[in-house]
Order: C-alpha cells, then structure tokens, then sequence
C-alpha cells in the first residue's frame, strides 16, 4: 500500500506507491486502486502508524468530485450485482464477500449505508457479527461464518468476521494463545476453499486515526441522537489501541493471500473512504464480468404467442 498518497499544496495526489511493506511499488503510476492498497502477500511486517488515516491514495482531487464520482459507481455496482445475481439462474456458482473490518468510529455501518445501500437488497446476504452466543461457542469459531455465507449471484457483507477471533480474542486474552495462533493459518485454508469454490473475497480494513476516533466518540456525546450509538465499553477498548493495531498488523500480513489479499482503506476522511471501498469493489465485479444469460426460449414463437393473446 503507498505509503501516504498525500495531497501537494496544488491539491493534486502522489499516486505512486512506494515500497513500504504493504503492497505497490514505485515504478511508475497505479493501473488501478488494487494495487496502491493491497497489503502484498509475503511482503514485510505490515506498519499502520507508517500509513496516514488522513490521506487519500489514488482519490479524486476534491471531495466534490469524490461524492460525484462515488455516485456514479453506485449506478455501475447496482447494475454488475444485477448481472451477478442473473447469471446464477444459469447455473454459475459465483459469488461475491465482502469482508469489512475496523477500530470502533471507523465507519464500518457508514460504509454499508453509503456504498452497499446502492445494491438491491434482494441479492445481498448482510451479517453484522458480535459477541457469539451459547449455541456459537459450542461450535468451531468457523462455524457461525459458513452459515452466513453468500450463495451463488449475492453479494454477502460482513460487518466484523472470523477475524474477530485472531483480534479481540487476542487482546482480550479470550481464548489461549496455542488456539488464536493456529487460526491465522486455518482462515488462509478457509478463504482459499471458499475463492477455489467461486467466491471473490473483498477484505478492507477501514484505518481510523487515534486522534480521529476520540473526536468521533465525543461527537456521539454530544449528540443526545448519537447516544445510542455510544457504549461505555468503547472507552476502554479504545486504552487497548496499541494492542488492537498489533492484532491488525499481524492478522493483515499473515493473512493477505494472493486468493484474498487485505486492503487497508485511509478512512479519516468519510468521503474518501465511500469512493475508495466502492472503487475496490467495482474493479473486483468488473473483473468477475458477470454477464446476462441468454435465454432458453424460441424468441420468435413466444412473441408470436403473446401478439394472439
């Protein structure tokens, strides 16, 4: 991932990645927004303080242009999920899951209201994972995911995933350290069964500043309508930062595959953040090309029919 992608004095974006241990290189301009936030797999120790929350890699030069363009992507998005689901009437397997992960404030339900909300509700297969319950824990941690996978054309949204159980059981010290290590691999096998099955896996993990997050939080306070969104608990989760952004670093170097690579989205700035995970998901479902299919039907003979009706 470039480093930075900050934007100059004229407003105009260095959209050169630079090797820094978590994808893109320095050889010349991006081909597409994949590559400048791709954490790159087997690359070096992935570093978020390195990466600034506030920047905006490969962006437009202008937040009016961003939302601009941002709607224009959810018209694109809307017709590819469309395509996607029509296909699987025909028999194609195929899939789309998107993963989503960050800190508390990072704007996770924000993301799905502004970049997901443009999809047809029909075809998606939306899960918000929290604490598990009873029936979850008697189960392997795997358990719970494999239900709410999506099916062949649905586009399926994790809010929070099986990541949770290398992060927060990991600070929290919530399982033993021999169960949450061996995890990382058995969710590297995990994706990989699941993108050899026909699933294209999107994981972006939205990084929100510390500064950021604390500002966000006292917004919440200071709005009596924000209230509800507001838990206690999130300022003590908020003393174990250091620790969460350890869990993160590893579980995004050890766990960004060539079949699922990571991409770590600046999310500081909520207008960047909206175009950059609807540009990475255009790129995917347009690599995906789903197509329409044809119908298997006599054209002529059921026009002729429905004219003598």
């Amino acid at each position: 991932m470039a480093k930075d992608g900050k934007r100059g004095k004229g407003g105009k974006h260095d959209k050169r990645g630079k090797s820094d241990g978590t994808g893109g290189d320095d050889a010349g301009p991006i081909a597409d927004l994949r590559s400048l936030l791709r954490v790159t797999p087997g690359g070096e120790p992935v570093r978020l303080k390195a990466h600034d929350s506030r920047a905006t890699p490969g962006g437009p030069p202008s937040k009016r242009q961003a939302l601009a363009e941002t709607a224009e992507m959810g018209v694109r998005l809307a017709k590819l999920q469309e395509r996607l689901y029509a296909q699987s009437t025909a028999g194609d397997p195929r899939a789309l899951l998107f993963v989503l992960q960050g800190m508390d404030t990072s704007g996770k339900g924000g993301t799905v209201k502004h970049v997901v909300g443009q999809f047809n509700p029909s075809g998606l297969r939306m899960r918000a994972f929290k604490a598990p319950t009873h029936e979850e824990k008697q189960h392997p941690f795997l358990w719970r995911i494999r239900r709410a996978l999506p099916r062949p054309g649905e586009v399926g949204i994790f809010d929070r995933s099986h990541y949770e159980d290398v992060l927060i059981v990991r600070v929290r010290n919530l399982v033993p350290r021999a169960t949450w290590s061996k995890r990382y691999r058995t969710i590297n096998a995990f994706e990989q069964s699941l993108v050899d099955d026909g699933v294209t896996i999107v994981k972006i993990f939205l990084h929100i500043g510390h500064d950021e997050q604390r500002d966000r939080l006292l917004a919440r306070l200071d709005n009596p309508e924000k209230h509800w969104k507001f838990n206690v608990g999130d300022i003590e989760e908020r003393a174990l930062w250091p620790d969460y952004q350890k869990a993160y670093e590893v579980a995004l170097e050890k766990c960004s595959t060539d079949a699922a690579p990571w991409y770590v989205v600046p999310a500081d700035r909520k207008w960047y953040r909206n175009w950059a995970v609807s540009k990475l998901l255009l790129e995917h479902l347009e690599l995906m090309d789903p197509q329409y299919p044809k119908g298997d039907f006599d054209l002529e003979e059921c026009r002729a029919r429905l004219l003598t009706s």
